[in-house]
């Protein structure tokens, strides 16, 4: 098992100095962002720990998930809390509709909160480009939108995320 915290160094075996146990999920899920991990790989594993994941497993998990599933879909962010939100509250058990219910509304609330704050959870409508293709990618990075907009909205999908968990304590 990797963990980043009690070893000083990340999944990618660097040195990574502002890694500390107290550091915030804002603060991870950016420290895994600036590692060039995918948003929603970077979302979920800043909330590794509460869903009870390793960081392996949490960067493992999101990876198909970042850009919209490369198809500029639902945010990789919205995605990354929509997994840390299943592994809080998910139904495991086929007769338990509470949980059911309680993912269903904590589902629906994290994507009306992303989409009231930045008007939509789109990914291709985030970054007004069509991610998809090489062209929307090109014009993405010549435009820094991965580096200097997709920033932005894993802040934001974690801030939102701590809100929805602190409200369903």
């Amino acid at each position: 098992m990797h963990n980043v915290f009690d070893r000083g160094n990340d999944i990618l075996g660097k040195n990574y100095k502002n890694r500390r146990p107290d550091m915030t999920h804002k603060e991870k899920a950016i420290g895994y962002f600036e590692q060039q991990f995918h948003c929603s790989q970077s979302v979920l594993a800043a909330f590794a720990d509460e869903c009870g994941l390793t960081e392996e497993q949490a960067l493992k998990l999101g990876g198909c998930f970042g850009g919209g599933m490369r198809q500029g879909e639902v945010c990789g962010a919205v995605t990354g809390a929509l997994m840390v939100l299943g592994s809080l509250y998910g139904q495991c058990d086929k007769n338990d509709l509470d949980s059911r219910m309680k993912t269903n509304k904590v589902n629906d609330e994290m994507m009306k909160r992303f989409k009231e704050k930045n008007g939509t959870y789109i990914c291709n409508d985030l970054l007004g480009c069509d991610i998809s293709t090489p062209g929307g990618v090109q014009y993405a990075r010549d435009n820094e939108l991965f580096t200097a907009f997709c920033p932005k909205m894993v802040e934001s999908a974690v801030e939102i995320l701590e809100e929805i968990i602190a409200e369903n304590k």
